[in-house]
């Protein structure tokens, strides 16, 4: 399945999309002088399992950097996401994991 991911600031969240356009999950944010707080990551039951969250965390880790963003992981799946792939280590407050 071809999968996009989007960011919309107006609703403070980064979209999943599957390639009908249909949300398939998602990440809630803050975002507060240069620091972005992911605080939820969700994917549909439907697709769990197929590795989307995965695909979610990194476009959006990949967003934060683009942007000069620091992040703030509060959702556990994306604290762990951080742990395993040191290469976002540097994005976090403090610089590491």
């Amino acid at each position: 399945m071809d999968v996009t991911v989007k960011r919309q600031p107006e609703q403070l969240l980064y979209e999943l999309l599957d390639d009908q356009g249909e949300r398939i999950g998602k990440i809630d944010y803050r975002e507060r002088s240069g620091v972005i707080t992911m605080w939820h990551t969700e994917v549909d039951k439907a697709h769990q399992g197929e590795g989307l969250a995965a695909i979610l965390v990194a476009a959006a880790l990949d967003d934060a950097r683009e942007r000069g963003l620091t992040v703030k992981p509060t959702c556990p799946y994306i604290a762990r996401y951080i742990e395993r792939h040191p290469d976002y280590a540097d994005l976090l407050q403090g610089g590491s994991a």
